[in-house]
């Protein structure tokens, strides 16, 4: 028996670090593909990829506004995992993540001067999980109860939620002071300054960190890395909080009972039907946690990065969809999801540094980015086939040894 243990483990061992490296390598195909399109528009990619990688970690503020764009793409890719797992393709995190941020606003304005400030933060970080919930049970209940396609469903959905954003920016959500100065710029008043989330500088100079990395002798890298953690920059604690969530999400996914029921649907449904669980119920539920997340993204971009709701796109930013490359590259996994989060935030605030340096145009950006997202995907196409031929081999192999004990019990 130790030979068939043994080789089980070595193909478990195998697979597991496939998973791992098949990612890695698309994005590294896709790198060098972009590479190629750089060097035919006269492009150096070596001195391109040298200005994104030192754009996205070169220095404080570089390092920082990686981690700030990691941090909705985390959310969001953490409900994306939700709901795949639980067998529903969520595409609307866009309109979520908007609808959130819409309603976290509103509260935040009219009644934010009202609420304490760590109670203020922790209500509308509720409201805006609420109504991205909400944005996301409607699509869900429509695929659970009327077999709507939840990928059209989810992306008309965004378009709703875009409009809706624009009508109540131009109207009954306007800053009064635009109004007063005749501009009409489509924006909010300003969230009241008790209900900004804390930057790490504020957390740093509570624990007594309030000298500068100059001040210290501080010198290089390490200089970069402390003015991070203790210097003046855009990077607040909604990094933390998503952090804390990815590890609330794999506890809930793999060490409870609902947990269980979402994978367990998201498998087979028809095994799970069997098994006595209630299978359009879970669906609606895993469409509702996901959109609670895109809802939550939403929050914490406006409590920690603009404190003011402006246009839905801008604030949106295209997190919605690229929080699901996020999460596919993570593999599903919520502990996953946090090193591919601040991996794609990286390639976002490196490719901006990238198009001013080498002077290149935003759409060459946006395709290199596209052909990452390609790649990534299609590494899910390799993974399948993968599994299938492991278990085809296996089949194969405990027929043979079934059949060889059967022969020796008669053969005795």
């Amino acid at each position: 028996m130790r030979p068939v243990v043994s080789g089980r483990f070595h193909r478990f061992f195998y697979d597991h670090l496939l998973n791992y490296l098949l990612p890695l390598a698309a994005v590294l195909a896709a790198l060098v593909v972009g590479g190629l399109i750089l060097w035919l528009q006269g492009v150096s990619p070596l001195e391109a990829y040298k200005a994104m990688f030192l754009g996205a970690l070169g220095s404080k503020n570089g390092i920082a506004d990686t981690l700030v764009k990691a941090t909705p793409l985390m959310l969001v890719g953490l409900g994306i995992a939700i709901a795949f797992r639980g067998g529903v393709i969520n595409i609307g995190a866009e309109g979520q993540l908007i609808m959130g941020a819409l309603l976290v606003t509103y509260l935040g304005v009219t009644f934010g001067e009202r609420l304490p400030g760590g109670l203020g933060i922790l209500l509308l970080l509720l409201a805006g999980a609420f109504m991205g919930g909400a944005w996301g049970a409607i699509p869900g209940w429509l695929k659970a109860r009327l077999d709507v396609n939840e990928i059209l469903s989810t992306i008309m959905m965004n378009a709703i939620a875009i409009q809706i954003g624009y009508y109540l920016l131009r109207g009954p959500m306007i800053d009064p002071a635009e109004l007063a100065a005749g501009t009409n710029i489509p924006h909010s008043a300003r969230l009241p300054k008790n209900l900004d989330m804390a930057r790490f500088t504020d957390v740093a100079k509570a624990l007594g960190f309030t000298k500068r990395a100059r001040e210290l002798g501080l010198e290089g890298y390490t200089a970069q890395l402390y003015g991070v953690l203790a210097e003046p920059t855009r990077l607040h604690v909604g990094l933390l909080f998503a952090i804390l969530m990815a590890v609330l999400v794999y506890i809930f996914l793999w060490r409870t009972t609902i947990g269980y029921k979402i994978r367990a649907v998201g498998l087979n449904r028809h095994a799970a039907r069997y098994a006595g669980i209630p299978v359009e119920r879970t669906m609606v539920l895993s469409m509702t946690l996901s959109g609670a997340f895109a809802g939550l993204a939403g929050a914490v971009e406006i409590l920690g990065l603009h404190h003011r709701m402006f246009e839905p796109t801008a604030v949106s930013a295209g997190y919605g969809f690229t929080g699901i490359v996020a999460a596919l590259l993570g593999g599903l996994h919520p502990l996953g999801i946090i090193p591919s989060s601040i991996l794609f935030g990286g390639l976002l605030v490196g490719g901006d540094k990238m198009q001013r340096a080498m002077q290149v145009p935003q759409v060459l950006i946006t395709a290199i980015l596209g052909l990452i997202v390609l790649f990534v995907v299609s590494t899910d196409y390799f993974k399948r086939r993968l599994q299938t031929r492991r278990m085809v081999e296996e089949e194969v192999f405990f027929e043979k040894e079934s059949g060889g004990e059967e022969v020796e019990e008669a053969l005795s």
